[in-house]
């Protein structure tokens, strides 16, 4: 209780600095149940739903109204997204918006099942789309081959990003650490048998480990005085997965958190993952953050003076919010009717084509969003030297503030051509290929076609020209855009 409120504020800064390509800001709610009533979480959050639906709906409820101050005077649409212990409550809270008379109710969850067109993004590997082309941009400007270097993850083969990172690499994996306990191979983990895990969603504890080299081995939460190959006695197997990332075993050329509690790695523990001696060397060379939170700032510093390539969670995990963001424009865009018929599992069990489509132009979004603002902070590093850590929130703000800007000015969205040009590049084609730009404009709220449009310009603008544009670059960015517009490219 005593740290919830600065957690919950770390992960909703993190998640505002992630939502920068996309028209919805950043937020986190916690739900803090009291001691005695632990069992009682779906209701707890039955009533949280509800008290949120009294705002949006303007106090429909009787004797809510009354009791409420409107400061904006105008539609608020706000969009719910499961976390830890309400993933299973997704469906139950769109449902719940249609009963008290939501009109966007498809779109006031995401992560709801197929059967209410929801993007699963552990099926798809949405989250883990966008933290990989980091790992293979690094390897990219250092002219690496992926299969020739190693790696750690913490976050096993039974979680999200944990599963779809060991389907969608292809390096040398050498040690995962999960809820259940730390699994090691210097020589790389057997990759099929890694594999058959990720596929079943299943723990290390699962993996058969004949298949562990002569200096491999396994140690789970509940072992007491494991003896290692080399002869050490791991006395608490609870113990050593918890801090196997600051073990000295834990080396490799890239690290990966998939998984893990936030601020696993602070300024007082950091040093356990540099080298004994005079050199040293970290034990890892690149580090991609899947995992939120899971270093703090200071840490990443420490770890970038020392030569470490890294790159923070508000840059490299921000595939799944893209994935949500196009789930709720879908959801937005289509009729009810339309809705039921492209975008749900029908009731033969099969997923329309548009649905499949949809999703795949969903990975292409996630992915060219995370290779723009990896090209941008590469070259931000290069250009000034400054660490890619605080390149990236420098990133991040840089966007935001400019989004905000162009959410707040008319000149640019009151030019009707212009609006609907940038909008048509925006927009998903296949969306705009079924309904037409105008159908969209008719039914999506206002206020989140402008922040789709401010969220458009200003993110590729930023990647275009960087953090610290000349004051004529944005004349430079838009003269395309009106040049179009003139030659007649959008009607």
């Amino acid at each position: 209780m005593r740290t919830l409120f600065d957690e919950n504020y770390s992960l909703a800064s993190t998640q505002q600095r992630k939502n920068k390509d996309i028209p919805e800001g950043g937020s986190k709610g916690t739900v803090l149940l009291n001691i005695d009533c632990q069992d009682k979480a779906f209701v707890a959050f039955e009533k949280y739903v509800d008290s949120i639906l009294d705002l949006l709906l303007d106090g429909q409820t009787p004797g809510i109204k009354d009791k409420l101050v409107d400061l904006y005077g105008k539609q608020e649409i706000l969009f719910f997204g499961p976390d830890e212990g309400t993933a299973g409550f997704m469906d139950w809270a769109s449902h719940h918006a249609r009963k008290r008379g939501a009109k966007f109710w498809k779109a006031f969850t995401t992560g709801k099942s197929q059967s209410m067109g929801g993007i699963p993004h552990d099926t798809y590997g949405m989250t883990t789309r966008s933290v990989h082309q980091y790992v293979l941009g690094i390897l990219r400007k250092l002219g690496l081959d992926e299969t020739q270097c190693t790696k750690l993850q913490t976050g096993g083969p039974d979680g999200d990003l944990g599963s779809n990172e060991i389907k969608i690499s292809k390096d040398k994996t050498i040690a995962v650490v999960d809820g259940s306990g730390v699994l090691c191979d210097p020589q790389g983990i057997d990759r099929a048998e890694l594999t058959r895990l990720a596929l079943a969603r299943q723990m290390i504890s699962e993996f058969d480990v004949s298949k562990l080299g002569p200096q491999g081995f396994r140690v789970l939460v509940d072992d007491h005085d494991v003896t290692l190959p080399d002869g050490t006695v791991v006395g608490d197997g609870l113990t050593f997965r918890n801090l196997f990332h600051l073990n000295s075993r834990a080396h490799a050329d890239i690290f990966v958190p998939c998984g893990g509690r936030p601020e696993s790695v602070d300024i007082n523990n950091v040093h356990k993952l540099l080298e004994d001696g005079e050199d040293n060397a970290p034990h890892f060379k690149y580090i991609v953050e899947g995992a939120n939170l899971f270093f703090t700032q200071d840490a990443r510093l420490f770890l970038e003076k020392r030569g470490v390539h890294l790159f923070k969670d508000a840059s490299a995990n921000k595939g799944g919010v893209t994935s949500s963001s196009l789930e709720v424009l879908a959801a937005l865009a289509l009729s009810d009717d339309e809705h039921q018929k492209l975008m749900c599992k029908q009731p033969d069990g099969t997923l329309p084509e548009f649905y499949q489509e949809y999703v795949k132009s969903v990975q292409t979004s996630i992915e060219e969003n995370a290779r723009l603002e990896f090209e941008c902070i590469w070259a931000e590093s290069e250009r000034t030297g400054k660490p890619k850590s605080l390149l990236s929130d420098d990133l991040s703000f840089a966007i935001i503030r400019l989004r905000k800007e162009l959410e707040e000015t008319d000149v640019l969205w009151n030019n009707a051509p212009l609006r609907r040009h940038v909008l048509s590049l925006a927009l998903p084609k296949l969306l705009l290929d079924k309904l037409d730009l105008n159908t969209i404009l008719a039914r999506v709220p206002e206020n989140y076609l402008r922040a789709i449009f401010g969220a458009f310009l200003a993110s590729r603008f930023v990647y275009k020209y960087g953090i610290e544009p000349s004051q004529f670059s944005f004349f430079d960015y838009m003269a395309p855009f009106f040049d179009q517009i003139s030659n007649g490219a959008s009607h």
